[in-house]
This record gives structure tokens, sequence and C-alpha cells, in this order.
């Protein structure tokens, strides 16, 4: 069996506009007064048709509307993607369709329609539950847009998930076990909690750098919020199945599963990244980011693609080492194993064990609670030691 199975297969397309830039955001993502969503839908279906003809066959179990905020593409342009889609691979009967949403009253307005044009899940970036938080953090939705575009969601998709961003500035654990047991009582199935990161280049850094951006948590209460993150996720039945994504059991995303658990994935739009095996040869791919020549190049070469790289048996476990010990399941270090080609050295692991932040080893390598604290370290540690 090909080593990507044991993940799937999966097709990410890259939506790269949004209404304003967040400070924090360190994604590909672009401002732009005019769209011509005619052009970006025969780009769109130019890539499908050639990734198509690479992998036509394949199995297709999940779609990912990713940006930027896909939620301004038009429902139309949409539901024509999904149906080249759906006439270009097999896919599961219950395929997961994830569109990322900005939880504005006239995005929300296009949720009926976007149900109607394939979309199955709804990931909406709320980032915040009050209104001076959302306003620091650059959203310019309100609270109250916010939970009322939250509500339409549920009563329109089965499955609906939202991101909170903490650590912010200024922000107390009392603060935020209040804000996280009000996001509990929302949430349907699926919740996404990320650490504030000031991320290089991005208008946070710049505000750093000069001395701005005081009252961001030190190590100490940055630690207490992820703990607490965790205390009150499990007590309301939605343990962390991934460092910073929590759900019922059952309701992970699918989609990013294949990525943790080293599927293959098509990439389709601009700065979208892939990982495809063809020939017995993982291969990575990658887009350019700027929109425009991303576009130009679609249509003067029938491609979007950079030049793709092969990734050596080595690359390829490695890879798949520091994605799948996000995972509560951990890493299966027969696979491990099979990818490397050589025995693993596990005894060069105790030292990390014995410190508890590595479970001892049986057929898979997990990291503690207390591991996934220090998770960056981690990861270096243990593929130096195994590889």
């Amino acid at each position: 069996m090909e080593d990507w199975r044991h993940g799937g297969f999966g097709l990410y397309l890259h939506w790269p506009f949004c209404q304003s830039k967040c400070p924090y955001c360190d994604f590909n993502s672009h401002v732009s007064a005019e769209i011509d969503q005619d052009q970006w839908r025969r780009a769109y279906l130019t890539e499908i048709d050639r990734l198509g003809g690479e992998t036509g066959g394949r199995i297709l179990q999940s779609v990912f509307f990713g940006g930027g905020t896909p939620s301004l593409m038009a429902p139309e342009l949409v539901s024509a993607i999904m149906d080249r889609i759906r006439a270009t691979w097999p896919m599961v009967n219950d395929a997961e369709v994830t569109l990322e949403a900005n939880p504005s009253s006239i995005e929300a307005g296009r949720f009926a329609a976007f149900r109607q044009a394939g979309v199955t899940r709804i990931s909406m970036g709320m980032q915040a539950m009050n209104d001076a938080d959302l306003r620091r953090l650059g959203r310019l939705h309100t609270a109250d847009e916010a939970r009322r575009a939250f509500e339409t969601a549920r009563r329109i998709f089965d499955r609906v998930s939202f991101d909170l961003i903490y650590a912010r500035q200024d922000q107390s654990l009392t603060d935020w076990r209040a804000e996280l047991t009000e996001a509990l009582a929302l949430t349907v199935d699926h919740l996404s909690l990320y650490q504030l990161t000031i991320e290089s280049g991005t208008a946070f850094a710049d505000r750093l750098a000069r001395g701005g951006l005081r009252g961001l948590p030190g190590e100490d209460l940055s630690v207490e919020l992820y703990e607490a993150t965790q205390e009150l996720c499990d007590r309301a039945g939605m343990p962390a199945y991934e460092v910073s994504n929590h759900a019922r059991p059952g309701a992970g995303s699918r989609h990013n599963m294949i990525y943790w658990r080293g599927g293959d994935y098509a990439g389709i739009g601009p700065g979208a990244h892939g990982r495809l095996t063809l020939g017995g040869t993982r291969w990575a791919t990658e887009a350019p980011r700027s929109p425009g020549l991303w576009l130009a190049q679609v249509g003067a070469e029938g491609q979007g693609e950079l030049p793709r790289s092969a990734l050596s048996p080595l690359d390829h476990a490695e890879e798949y080492l520091l994605m799948s010990l996000r995972l509560s399941e951990g890493t299966d270090l027969g696979r491990l194993s099979r990818l490397y080609g050589e025995r693993l050295a596990l005894d060069r692991l105790a030292p990390l064990v014995e410190l508890g932040l590595l479970h001892e080893p049986g057929t898979q390598l997990v990291t503690t609670e207390r591991g996934r604290l220090v998770l960056n370290a981690l990861l270096a540690e243990i593929a130096a030691a195994l590889l």
C-alpha cells in the first residue's frame, strides 16, 4: 500500500482576498477593490482539470476552501468549482467540504447558498467574543454579529467550527476562562484555539519592534492560559485531538487530519502547497503567492505551479513525524520505520520519557500534555534522536 493512503486524499483551494488585512496575520491574503470572479473561476477549473489528470481515480475525502476569506466568493463560483470537482474525482459519500468564513452579517447571508453549492462545514473566524479585543485584533465584525452569524450557520450546517485567539493583550486568566466557557456553550462539535503568536512581517511584529503591543502575557501566564484551555475543554467533552484543535469524539477536521496523518493533498490557488505521491515519489508542490502572477501563469501556461520538489525518504519520514506528533494519537512507529528505512533507536528517547514529555513508546509515539506545552523544542529533540 502506498504510504499516502494512511492519511487519505484531499483538495485545498486558496482564495487570497480579504476585506482588510488583520495585524496578526501572516497568511497569503490581499485586499483588492475589484475581483473578476469569472476569471478566477476559469483558473480554478483549469487547475482542477490538470491535477485531476494526474490523480484521477483517487477517492477524494475532503475539500477545503481556505484563505483569505473564502466567504467573499460568489456562491455561484463555489458551485461551479464543486461541480467540476465531482466530475473529476469520485468522492466518499460523506465528503467533508469546509469553507472558511468571517462572521459578518453580509457573509452570513450567503450561508444557505453555500450549502446549496455543496459546502457541508463552516469554519468561522470569530477570534474574540468582546468588541474591545476584536478591535485590537483588527477584526471588522462585532461580537453580536459573530454570535448571530454563528447561530445562522448552526441552523444551516450540521458541522460548524469557530476559531478563537487567546493570550491577547491584557487578557487575564479569569477573562479567558469566562470567554472560553461561553464559547463552549455555543460550540456544536469543533473549536480551534490558538495562542496569539507575533509573526515576522506582520503589523503586530512592526508594532512590537517599535515598543508597542503592550500587555502580552509572560511565560507563566501563557502556561496557565493553556492549562485552563485543556481543563475547560476536557470538562466539556471537547478534548484536544491536535495541539490547537478540540472536538467531540469523531468530529475532528477530516481535511486537516489528512495533513497531520501524512496523506496526499492537491493545492490550488496563489501560495497553495500540496503533497502528491506520483510514480512512487512524494512531491512537494507550491504555487506563486501573487494572485496576479498565479492568474497570469494559469492563463499563459495552463498550470499554476512552481517547479516541484521530490521528497527523499528521510524528508518524508521527518515530515510525517513532525506533523503526526501534533495529534493526540501520535506517530505510528512502524510506519515511520518503513519510511525511514532503518530501525529506530527508541532508547535515545528515554531522557524525554523521564522528563515527562513523552509517553513510553509502544506502537505509537505520543507526547504528554506537558510535552505539548514545549512542542516545537520537543519536536527538534525527537527528530535529532530518531533521524
